[in-house]
């Protein structure tokens, strides 16, 4: 595992939602513990006022839907003979069917690539992502539900070393080149996507899948855990597409 990503991933956590309000909560019980009176109502308001803002249900669809609205749905009319699917989160519980031991937006993401397989004759599907905390690749498992959905193993590529979406690019770009090729992954990741894959030179055909963003019923909405969830998802993404241009900046300076 690289120190590098162990660091960003330790860092992240109290940057984005969930670690950040609790970072707050924390400072404002320990002002309260210290009867600094006046602090402790500061941290403990503004903790409480973000919980409730990122659980809100028009703010978390305000934050997807700026991510999911820049790339439209695959049009299913490119002829092209390769299909990358980026990783995704899994499990390996052997009491579970496949279609469970991978997350919701791995299940997406692998059933969008094989409905694009089934519709470009003989296309090949690319399956990325490293094995996380289980003993089998999240590529692997991908290939293992793409073959219960009838893809045929000889097209299939498998490789389970990338560890983040950088290194699964340049494994495609080790295979394509500068040829194009369909990318699938979520709506929301998909302009982090696109934007380091187009960085190495690539050209890939954007095919968003698993939405997060939902119809808008009004401000009078109760706040929920699904949508702290859905805005954290959002965060994430926009602090990833703020690294990953700071990083091409630097790459990028004589």
């Amino acid at each position: 595992m690289h120190i590098v990503f162990l660091l960003k991933k330790f860092v992240t956590f109290f940057v984005e939602p969930l670690g950040f309000v609790v970072t707050v909560l924390l400072f404002g019980f320990y002002f309260l513990h210290v009867k600094k009176y006046r602090l402790a109502k500061v941290a403990l308001s503004f903790g409480t006022f973000l919980l409730l803002l990122f659980s809100y249900q028009p703010f978390a669809n305000f934050l997807v839907q700026n991510l999911e609205n820049q790339y439209p749905k695959f049009d299913y009319k490119s002829n092209v003979k390769y299909i990358h699917v980026l990783g995704s989160g899994h499990n390996t519980d052997v009491t579970q069917p496949i279609s469970s031991q991978i997350s919701s937006a791995g299940v997406r993401r692998v059933l969008e690539g094989v409905i694009i397989h089934k519709q470009m004759p003989n296309s090949k599907i690319i399956f990325t992502g490293y094995e996380g905390e289980t003993n089998t690749t999240n590529a692997v498992m991908n290939a293992r539900l793409a073959t219960a959905l009838g893809v045929a193993t000889k097209d299939m590529i498998v490789n389970g070393k990338p560890v983040d979406t950088k290194e699964e690019a340049l494994f495609t770009k080790s295979i394509l080149g500068s040829k194009p090729f369909v990318l699938v992954t979520s709506a929301t990741h998909m302009p982090r996507a696109m934007m380091l894959f187009h960085s190495l030179g690539m050209h890939p055909i954007a095919a968003p899948t698993n939405y997060y963003k939902s119809e808008f019923r009004g401000y009078l909405q109760v706040p929920k855990p699904v949508y702290f969830y859905i805005s954290s998802l959002a965060i994430h993404e926009y602090l990833g597409i703020l690294w990953s241009k700071f990083t091409l900046e630097i790459l990028s300076d004589p």
